[in-house]
């Protein structure tokens, strides 16, 4: 029977340590890029728009966790189903949830899934341990290797395919086809626990994490809030980026109002107040992230055309800066 030693040749076998399996989801994170670009020491991936997840199975133990270490075990119970029946015994693999609104993945599908049935599944892409070794010192191509052997891809468990293409018409592909965007990641490159610019990440369209510091009262036939008043953390401060008032139905409505009541404060929680020129607006603790679409920033450091597509709990709120 071989072991993994066996499977890892040349100077890169040096590079494997025995481990424990991780017991915190310290993942690796793109940096966001303009300009899209070919290079054969790149390998290209299609940008999945969900919720990103540690799968770590160690015997009969298995856990999934979110990037800031919550437990996803129970929320999606078909994943967890997915990664027990594996014949492997001890692995952890870095992956994406996803759930689907007709060909494309969809937070916003994924967010409803409390009160909307939807199928998820979970998307492969990399590796971090194997049968008892530290694989994150490999080359990129290596623990893609690995990884396509480790595990079975079937029912909820997918394998995120890569191309070692021309990443400029993958993202031509990607906008045509309505995808939110490509991951480009240097081939030779190991697996750091940071944001590294050995993955770059390029969008089809503009969108991110904000914090909610405030809402608006309602109007008209709206109930529970108007807008939201969102922006981003800029060192300890934070900054104003604009309000969003919609993508919200009757329940989301009702759960958000609450939820947000719940953290009123008497005093804005922005740094530059003087700049928000809303009336009648209750101030939160900025403490919820929501998930915004847009179509860019203005030259005043405002949001264009924002739409709300759901809440985030992976991610907390102090991580939340402007990407650009």
């Amino acid at each position: 029977m071989s072991t993994l030693t066996d499977k890892v040749t040349g100077p890169e076998r040096d590079r494997l340590d025995q481990a424990r399996a991780p017991d915190r989801a310290q993942l690796m994170k793109a940096v966001l890029e303009r300009e899209p670009f070919s290079d054969p020491a790149w390998i290209f991936e299609r940008k999945l728009d969900g919720i990103r997840c540690l799968a770590v199975r160690d015997g009969g133990n298995v856990r999934l966790l979110s990037r800031n270490d919550l437990d996803l075990s129970g929320r999606y119970p078909e994943v967890r189903e997915a990664i027990t029946t594996q014949r492997g015994g001890r692995f952890a693999v870095d992956g994406e949830v996803v759930a689907f609104s007709g060909r494309q993945t969809s937070f916003e599908r994924l967010a409803e899934r409390g009160h909307r049935p939807a199928a998820v599944f979970f998307y492969v892409f990399d590796l971090l341990w194997l049968d008892g070794y530290d694989t994150r010192a490999l080359q990129l191509r290596t623990r893609k290797r690995l990884l396509r052997s480790a595990l079975t891809y079937e029912g909820a468990l997918r394998l995120t395919p890569h191309r070692n293409t021309d990443g400029k018409e993958m993202f031509q592909e990607a906008c045509r086809k309505g995808w939110e965007g490509v991951v480009a990641k240097r081939a030779d490159a190991p697996y750091r626990a940071t944001r590294s610019r050995d993955w770059l990440k390029f969008k089809c369209e503009a969108g991110q994490e904000l914090v909610i510091g405030g809402f608006t009262a309602p109007r008209g036939s709206r109930q529970e809030f108007g807008a939201l008043l969102v922006g981003y953390f800029d060192k300890d401060q934070l900054r104003y980026a604009g309000k969003v008032g919609t993508g919200f139905d009757q329940d989301l409505l009702r759960s958000l109002g609450a939820q947000m009541r719940s953290l009123r404060r008497n005093s804005s929680p922005f740094a530059d107040p003087a700049s928000i020129r809303e009336r009648h607006v209750t101030w939160i603790e900025p403490e919820l992230v929501a998930e915004l679409g847009f179509t860019e920033w203005t030259s005043h450091g405002r949001l264009r055309h924002p739409r709300f597509l759901g809440l985030r709990d992976d991610k907390s709120a102090r991580e939340v800066v402007r990407e650009r």
